[in-house]
């Protein structure tokens, strides 16, 4: 018998079970959801946050750290791919999707938070061994150990082309934008490098929470008794809450009185109420009401000068939410279920209107990262027909003398300015008016008589305002 063979084998070392974490399984399960289910993060994260909560456990800094991950890995998911592409021998879509979850969760760690690197790793390394078993997590393990051998500047320098070379293709890297999504902003916005990279960072900002105290029934001052709340820049009803915070702790929200809404919808709202009129000022139309924050701030205003609201929304589950943002308003208001492009109510019954079109919601990207993964240049070809068919309804709704407000969320040019050229040629009895003073304060409004609202410029949702008076 050899002296090797008399050796003692060292003893195997003990199965050693994974650790759970739960602030990274709630991330992932977040993800999964967005992925498989085509959730928003918006919608999916809040429940999941308050069923952790109620486990008991999970803390304030838990929720912060787990909503830090889901929208953090969710807004440069196009960069991370790129950076995970370069460190896995197979392309991308032969990744099952669980695991390249996981794989940008834990890049997102090393490379967009103060995370240390060990931590980082071995912390996503045992959330694969979880969700995904030993196997695959040794796989896990392998490539985050390549991705943190550089910082995000380091792989940028690698994986994005030389702006001089393909300048959007560039910019699509380093600010986690769809290409064709770049190209359509930077159209839309004009001008040179410089502001088309604040737009796109602006994007990839966690927008504050902006509440909006409804006339009659809140008061700003009764909002900024809130722990960091902070006026709003342009609309007198807006208070922001600079630290966060959870809008609905906030009794006035609670109770219906105030609601969330992005400033920048504040400002098509108020606008579009504000617009002069030549006669009675008696009846209002919101045409595409659903989801009803600017409903609810259009009924407040009417109420306060004895006009009456019709908020119709074509899809019922909306009407609800619609219905339920109304409730309570002390005026006058009717809200009814029904297809804008084939409105149950009389032509010229309305003397203002307002139609915020479906879109692609290009200019709410901010709020929803995923969506710019999800739409495509197609879905322009969907949304331009129904779009050009609801102003034309609104056009038609208005009496001689009122005005429309066409609005989206979107800054594509496609949904914007083409829309209302292709309709007004068609309507000589119309009117530009030029929203720009209805806007008092707000800076960079452009050359008008139309609005786009952006971002880096206002710190609103690229929200896109047109109103037309109809004249005969």
């Amino acid at each position: 018998m050899s002296e090797q063979s008399q050796r003692p084998r060292r003893p195997a070392k003990p199965y050693r079970r994974p650790q759970k974490d739960p602030v990274r399984i709630l991330a992932f399960d977040a993800l999964r959801a967005v992925d498989e289910r085509d959730a928003y993060a918006n919608l999916v994260l809040p429940p999941l946050l308050r069923k952790a909560r109620e486990k008991g456990g999970f803390d304030a800094r838990d929720a912060a750290l787990a909503t830090e991950l889901v929208y953090g890995t969710l807004r440069r998911q196009g960069t991370y791919d790129a950076v995970i592409a370069a460190c896995v021998d197979r392309p991308l879509r032969e990744v099952d999707p669980p695991v390249l979850d996981v794989l940008s969760l834990g890049v997102h760690q090393l490379l967009g938070t103060r995370i240390p690197t060990h931590a980082a790793v071995s912390a996503s390394v045992e959330l694969a061994r979880v969700v995904l078993g030993d196997g695959r997590a040794k796989f896990v393990n392998a490539v985050l150990r390549r991705v943190a051998q550089n910082d995000l500047d380091g792989w940028i320098e690698k994986v994005a082309p030389p702006y001089d070379e393909d300048a959007e293709d560039h910019l699509a890297v380093v600010h986690s934008h769809p290409r064709w999504v770049v190209s359509a902003l930077w159209d839309s916005l004009g001008g040179g490098r410089a502001g088309i990279e604040e737009l796109l960072a602006a994007d990839n900002e966690r927008p504050e929470v902006t509440l909006v105290a409804r006339p009659g029934r809140a008061t700003t001052e009764e909002l900024l008794s809130e722990d960091a709340a902070v006026p709003g820049r342009w609309s007198p009803y807006a208070v922001r809450l600079a630290e966060g915070g959870e809008p609905g702790a906030v009794r006035a929200v609670h109770e219906g009185r105030a609601g969330v809404q992005d400033e920048g919808s504040q400002l098509v709202a108020l606008a579009l109420a504000n617009a002069p009129l030549d006669g009675p000022d008696a009846t209002w139309l919101d045409g595409c009401a659903g989801p009803g924050g600017k409903a609810a701030l259009l009924a407040a205003l009417a109420a306060q000068r004895g006009a009456a609201l019709l908020a119709a929304e074509k899809q019922p589950h909306r009407a609800g939410l619609v219905a339920k943002a109304l409730q309570g308003n002390p005026g006058p208001y009717q809200v009814v279920t029904a297809d804008g492009t084939r409105p149950p109510w009389r032509a010229g019954s309305f003397d203002r209107v307002l139609m915020d079109v479906p879109c692609t919601g290009l200019g709410a990207l901010r709020r929803r990262p995923e969506a710019r993964w999800r739409r495509r240049p197609e879905d322009l070809d969907t949304f331009g027909p129904l779009q050009r068919a609801l102003l034309r309804t609104a056009l038609d709704s208005v009496r001689v003398g009122g005005v429309v407000g066409y609005a989206t969320c979107s800054p594509h040019l496609a949904e914007t300015r083409a829309v209302l050229a292709d309709v007004l040629k068609q309507r000589p009895d119309t009117e530009l008016v030029d929203a720009r003073p209805l806007l008092p304060g707000v800076p960079a409004l452009g050359e008008g008589p139309d609005v786009q609202l952006w971002p880096h410029l206002h710190g609103t949702d690229a929200m896109y305002l047109a109103l037309i008076r109809r004249t005969g």
